[in-house]
């Protein structure tokens, strides 16, 4: 409730991320899928746990069913999408309840530590969401792999949503039909 009213320090600078954005509009259907997850009382990040645990069982990851246009309401219904899609569902879902959250943008490292497996999204960009828990702070989770990122997750930029930290921005001109493709690999040093 401290992170909701403004009690906590870093509640000013956290509110923004409350707020609607271009891409992640909340509203009573986010709010409801979210609801499930939050009973009155609990703790903020327990159930933000749930809530990507519950995106991550009831969702499919299905690369090419959307791209970056799709809107955050349609991978809601169709319950299929990629990272970016998770990211922005949770969003919507934890701003609908009065919750700060804001959108990350990264890599994952591609090669798991031994007897850990490869997680979903390495060898290209990925996304996950940071929740903002008063004096935690900014905790991190990534429905996409049901996890609380660690490690294995690098940082590159966060935002309100993914308009905030696009990778890539410009225009190619050239003749005939062209295709960009990325791959990225991520080692330790």
């Amino acid at each position: 409730e401290s992170v909701r009213t403004g009690v906590d320090p870093g509640w000013f600078e956290a509110r923004q991320f409350a707020l609607p954005s271009r891409r992640v509009t909340p509203n009573s259907d986010f709010e409801q899928y979210a609801r499930e997850c939050f009973p009155p009382g609990a703790n903020i990040l327990e159930c933000a746990q749930r809530l990507t645990e519950r995106i991550y069982t009831e969702f499919k990851y299905a690369p090419g069913a959307t791209d970056v246009n799709t809107p955050v309401e349609t991978a809601l219904s169709q319950k299929h999408g990629v990272c970016q899609d998770f990211a922005h569902v949770q969003i919507a879902c934890l701003r609908s309840i009065g919750l700060s959250a804001r959108y990350v943008s990264g890599y994952l490292r591609t090669l798991p530590p031994p007897g850990k497996p490869r997680l979903v999204g390495a060898d290209q960009s990925h996304a996950w969401l940071s929740l903002y828990c008063g004096g935690l702070g900014w905790v991190d989770l990534d429905p996409t792999n049901n996890c609380m990122p660690g490690s294995e997750h690098i940082t590159i930029a966060h935002g309100r949503d993914y308009e905030d930290v696009v990778p890539v921005r410009g225009v190619f001109l050239g003749g005939g039909s062209h295709k960009i493709s990325v791959s990225v690999d991520v080692e330790p040093f």
